[in-house]
């Protein structure tokens, strides 16, 4: 696997755990590919984040790139903006809170083959507290019931997914639930979807945006909202994704058998 991939982190007030993020990213990616690039969104960050983020693009030049939203826009939009910002042809995207191990991208990347839309990581034991776990327990078997979603862990944020098949899909989230919308639209595609197990550790700096009453009250309505479109409305109606990576590998067969 050496298919060029863009890397992004949406990031909210995540300033003491970036340094050791990026590097860690640098790190893992000189070893899978020649091609990549990493993004980080600070999305409305009022802590040190921007300034950190200042000094790490002085550290690791141009292949660094840092896109700041003002406000704070919602976890939706930050993934909405890397995706944009995106220019390779994987895109792998986690959280900037350190609560997964970027170095277990190898293993997604195993698994990404031309066929593949989306490799994504499922929690095999979830490092929160009590409540947390119960909420997200919760939600995710409520999202994937209402959704009639197959992939196990909606709410696991560790992804690869190829970039021409999120530029057919029209993300509107701007909450959590973006991850609803983008796990349901890709399996509409039709495509091919695997999983693989990944570590979940303890957060270790601030707190979680979504766990928040405010925060779970506008991720209900939006949810119910998506479901009224994806479900109701949709009339069983899919984005039409036929992946050039198939026929790119077909070509090279072919090629190789004349």
């Amino acid at each position: 696997m050496n298919e060029p991939i863009s890397v992004f982190f949406p990031a909210y007030n995540d300033a003491p755990s970036l340094p050791r993020l990026i590097a860690r990213t640098f790190s893992v990616l000189k070893t899978c590919t020649s091609d990549f690039e990493v993004i980080v969104i600070n999305d409305g960050s009022f802590d040190d984040t921007g300034s950190v983020l200042a000094r790490l693009q002085r550290e690791f030049g141009s292949r660094l790139r840092v896109i700041t939203h003002p406000e704070n826009r919602g976890y939706g939009a930050a993934l909405r903006s890397g995706f944009a910002a995106a220019t390779k042809d994987l895109v792998f995207y986690t959280d900037g809170d350190g609560q997964y191990d970027v170095g277990e991208l190898p293993k997604l990347l195993k698994l990404m083959a031309p066929d593949v839309a989306l490799v994504n990581g499922y929690k095999l034991e979830r490092n929160d507290p009590r409540h947390r776990i119960w909420i997200g327990n919760t939600y995710n078997r409520f999202a994937r019931f209402l959704f009639r979603v197959k992939l196990r862990d909606i709410d696991c944020d560790f992804r690869l997914i190829r970039r021409e098949v999120l530029e057919a899909l029209n993300l509107t989230s701007t909450s959590g639930t973006i991850c609803v919308e983008l796990v349901r639209g890709i399996e509409l595609t039709g495509c091919r979807i695997r999983e693989v197990g990944v570590r979940h550790y303890p957060r270790l700096h601030g707190r979680s945006q979504f766990f928040r009453v405010r925060s779970l009250l506008n991720t209900l309505h939006q949810l119910i909202r998506l479901w009224l479109r994806l479900v109701i409305l949709s009339n069983g109606s899919a984005p039409q994704v036929k992946l050039r990576s198939i026929e790119a590998s077909s070509s090279m067969a072919a090629h190789g058998e004349q």
